[in-house]
């Protein structure tokens, strides 16, 4: 009978290792889907979409800082548009706090341009986006920053742009 005990509690205990892991998993795949989805906004055009994942205390840094949302949709505007150039990312990474506020999603972007010349060029590289859990459940970017390559990534690297995720 002791022994019964003793197993049922170890199996009681197990359990609590258990459930913040898979909850953790969880939260992962929440914030890969956010950015999976912020990623197709730009995709598909949808200039409403992309600002509805920007904080409003928003820092994006790249060539220069933009500050708060409406700067960072402004200096986006570059890629909405029917000649505009083509950008994708996809997170190759995601880190989530302990608490389940803070997340950073790391990957590799890619971008697709026309020059005046009519010679389409590809771009590489490696975004990195902090995400704060909202009050209402939702995850918003507060930071992002790039950085280019020096050229294409590993085939891997390149195939996360391809992955077919369901994130509904």
């Amino acid at each position: 009978m002791k022994r019964v005990a003793n197993m049922k509690n170890r199996l009681w205990l197990a359990s609590l290792l258990i459930l913040p892991i898979s909850a953790f998993a969880d939260v992962e795949n929440d914030v890969r889907c956010h950015e999976i989805a912020f990623s197709q906004s730009v995709e598909n055009q949808d200039a409403e979409a992309f600002a509805s994942f920007i904080d409003t205390d928003a820092r994006f840094v790249g060539g220069s800082v933009q500050r708060g949302a409406e700067a960072v949709v402004a200096a986006w505007s570059v890629f909405f548009g029917e000649t505009a150039p083509k950008i994708m990312w996809r997170p190759q990474y995601i880190e989530v706090l302990e608490d389940g506020t803070l997340a950073l999603s790391r990957g590799p972007f890619r971008v697709v341009a026309t020059g005046e010349d009519g010679v389409t060029k590809e771009y590489w590289g490696t975004f990195n986006s902090v995400w704060r859990k909202q009050d209402d459940g939702r995850w918003k970017i507060i930071f992002d920053a790039g950085n280019d390559a020096a050229g294409p990534p590993a085939e891997d690297v390149q195939a996360l742009l391809k992955q077919e995720v369901d994130c509904e």
